[in-house]
């Protein structure tokens, strides 16, 4: 996706505690990144802000894929651009695009990140449908 195509991101400066020997972000720091992006992203779309429907919700990981493009290393600061790419019954995939801050060139991508979240039912472990005001907010936030 293009950088414009993001109507929202989330900046974070990368502490020593996540790089690597070779100073450069260990690759299960990605995920922390995703959890972050999401977090953050669902806290601007105003779904953390709805009380107990929010609270009715619970979403575990069904998927994640990253790609490396290029290193993060200590102290860069990066921005954590975030959407939701699709909304399924019970589902949200997000995709999460790293980058370099906005003082570096526009290319300046660093991973890809998709995330799918499915809503479950902890009594049963089953998946459970997205209630419809979930689709209406993250939809009017990404337009």
């Amino acid at each position: 996706m293009a950088r414009a195509d993001f109507g929202f991101s989330h900046t974070v400066r990368v502490r020593y505690a996540e790089i690597d020997a070779q100073a450069v972000v260990f690759n299960s720091r990605y995920l922390e990144y995703a959890d972050v992006a999401v977090t953050e992203y669902w806290r601007a779309a105003g779904l953390h802000g709805v009380g107990a429907a929010w609270q009715a919700l619970e979403f575990h990981v069904g998927r994640a894929l990253v790609e490396y493009k290029a290193p993060i290393r200590y102290d860069e600061q990066i921005d954590l651009c975030t959407r939701t790419t699709r909304i399924g019954r019970s589902s949200l995939t997000t995709f999460i695009e790293i980058h370099g801050t906005a003082m570096r060139p526009a290319d300046d991508l660093r991973a890809t990140i998709e995330i799918v979240n499915v809503n479950v039912d902890l009594a049963t472990g089953k998946s459970r449908r997205l209630p419809g005001w979930v689709e209406a907010m993250l939809s009017h936030f990404d337009a």
